[in-house]
């Protein structure tokens, strides 16, 4: 049998262990993965099989399901009596596209648990411009920020934030100190780092105050950059609570106020319809999802 044949040793594992436990938990327990990764091997198994391997309520191995579990259990117990070798396995390509500071914040320092939990998805990151959506490339599946409502694609919110005014020890050594921050005087002497990412207006109306979107002070399309140049003392910026936590539990930035607002704009995994239907693209909507849980 050609090599790219052959079902990856995790999918063969995870069908054994579940056909002998007949529970997704207890299974993934033993293998020391999520339910979800055993539903999600055992989706890519059948997938590579062309055939179904158990009934879907009880985990009952179907006709073709008890046929293959002893070819499998005859094999690992082979496998088992013989050094291991590491063949190389045929990975699955999934392309993301993704927006840049989202992606060094949340997914990058995650991304070795993911390899772990799915070693044969070759992953490929590519960026995506936060509101506009762009993407260099096509993809599998896209991480949005925005407003939602996509009507041409399916989607999950998957962050929603709050966020606060926050900026340097330097720059409020220099011009603060502050009470509050949600003053118009206090406001109107501070220099405000603009994003259409993070408009003021969430914090102008949580504030009760009534005047425009600043259009003077510098200007960053992308929130990292937002927040370097707040650490770097060009002023104050309204800065999210779970994607600052660097900035802030490091001391770079330091918090004017302690409230808090919603912001205007979330993070959204979206899909083409019918793109969960492949096991490599559920797999990471779902993880990505549990991992921001």
């Amino acid at each position: 049998m050609a090599i790219q044949h052959i079902p990856p040793i995790q999918c063969l594992l995870t069908f054994e262990a579940l056909a002998r436990l007949r529970h997704a938990g207890r299974a993934a327990d033993e293998l020391c993965v999520t339910p979800s990764a055993v539903s999600h091997r055992i989706r890519q198994l059948e997938s590579h099989l062309g055939v179904e391997l158990f009934g879907r309520s009880d985990f009952t191995l179907t006709a073709d399901g008890a046929a293959y579990l002893a070819n499998v259990r005859t094999g690992l117990a082979a496998l088992r009596q013989v050094p291991l070798r590491g063949v190389a396995q045929g990975a699955t390509r999934l392309r993301v596209a993704i927006t840049p500071t989202f992606c060094r914040q949340f997914v990058m320092p995650r991304l070795e648990l993911f390899r772990n939990m799915y070693p044969d998805i070759e992953l490929i990151l590519q960026v995506s411009i936060p509101l506009l959506d762009v993407i260099a490339e096509k993809a599998d599946l896209e991480v949005r920020f925005g407003t939602g409502g996509y009507t041409n694609l399916e989607h999950r919110l998957i962050l929603a934030e709050d966020a606060t005014p926050a900026c340097s020890p330097s720059y409020l050594n220099e011009f603060g100190p502050y009470n509050g921050f949600d003053s118009e005087a206090e406001i109107a002497q501070a220099r405000l780092i603009r994003s259409p990412l993070e408009p003021w207006s969430s914090w102008f109306s949580s504030c009760g105050i009534t005047q425009p979107e600043p259009h003077l002070g510098a200007q960053f399309n992308d929130l990292g950059l937002v927040y370097d140049a707040a650490a770097s003392g060009f002023g104050v910026a309204l800065v999210r609570l779970q994607m600052g936590a660097a900035w802030l539990e490091s001391g770079r930035l330091v918090r004017l106020s302690p409230r808090a607002v919603p912001s205007p704009h979330g993070h959204y995994i979206c899909w083409q319809p019918g793109a969960l239907e492949r096991w490599e693209c559920a797999a990471f909507a779902d993880w990505l999802t549990q991992a921001l849980a």
